[in-house]
């Protein structure tokens, strides 16, 4: 009896583990699909501030959408109540999230010495609170970049000092997208002094400037990063220069968590939505497998 009991014991006791193992496996996946979520910019899509951005998406099996806060008066201008309906109705059908909203149109319009913009800055900070959106990228690239530009930083680190306190009491936080290096992106953050503004990391961006992505991500911190892009210069993701399990690495070192972005990261020959169905599976592999 005491040698057969041993051996059910043993039996038992293997099976636990195994049971264990497997709900321990199970757990750890779940909370990867917790900590990120998968989405892409609606300009890479082909779709600039454009519904069927959202039914792309979904055919495509991202978790949301990256909204263009762009043109004016369109009948797509989330200004507009219906245009906001129209999203949030669209998004709720497809079980489709709207992951932040963005203003490419900076790069046309300077933020720094285009009048008009720091009005439209506000605007989008009123249309997040009426649309549950809690971040907007902000665009410093072409006519817009102010890289190596002193004099064009501080006219936006005036501005946005003016414009975080709306921020702050509307819970929405303004990210910086730009060529600057970490130190640049977190000395313009400490003048404006607010957790309503913070950066906007995109990783191919960087990696082109020649910057230390997996040592800027770990500088800049978590508490500083408000969204990533993800993203490759006519490559796939996983297939360009970027070391993506690296990137999470780094990631992981901060303790962030929140939505990666996908942007670029196609290639000649192939259409968007099969790049993007490639490059949303690589992404979910390295971060959720």
């Amino acid at each position: 009896m005491p040698k057969e009991l041993n051996r059910r014991q043993l039996i038992a006791g293997a099976a636990g583990a195994l049971i264990a193992g497997s709900m321990g496996n199970l757990i750890r996946a779940d909370d990867a699909k917790s900590r990120f979520k998968i989405g892409a910019c609606d300009w890479s899509l082909g779709k600039r501030q454009q519904f069927e951005a959202l039914e792309l998406a979904k055919k495509i099996g991202l978790d949301g959408v990256q909204v263009s806060f762009d043109d004016i008066g369109s009948p797509t201008d989330l200004r507009s109540e219906d245009a906001r309906r129209e999203y949030r109705e669209r998004a709720k059908k497809l079980g489709i999230e709207i992951a932040s909203l963005a203003m490419g149109t900076l790069n046309e319009h300077p933020y720094a010495s285009d009048e008009r913009t720091e009005q439209w800055v506000l605007d989008c900070i009123d249309v997040m609170g009426k649309m549950g959106q809690k971040i907007v990228l902000l665009a410093f690239f072409g006519k817009g970049d102010i890289n190596g530009r002193p004099e064009l930083q501080a006219k936006v680190v005036e501005k946005l000092k003016r414009a975080a306190p709306r921020a702050e009491k509307a819970g929405v936080i303004l990210g910086i997208e730009s060529w600057m290096n970490a130190a640049d992106h977190l000395r313009m953050i400490d003048a404006i002094a607010s957790p309503a503004v913070q950066v906007w990391y995109d990783v191919a961006n960087s990696e082109k400037m020649g910057y230390d992505i997996y040592k800027e991500i770990r500088q800049i911190g978590k508490e500083r990063i408000c969204q990533f892009h993800m993203k490759e210069n006519a490559s796939l993701l996983g297939k360009g220069r970027i070391d993506f399990k690296k990137v999470k690495q780094a990631i992981d070192d901060i303790g962030w968590n929140g939505w990666l972005i996908i942007e670029g990261a196609t290639v000649p020959g192939t259409s968007v939505e099969a790049c993007y169905v490639e490059n949303q599976k690589y992404l979910r592999s390295v971060f959720q497998g």
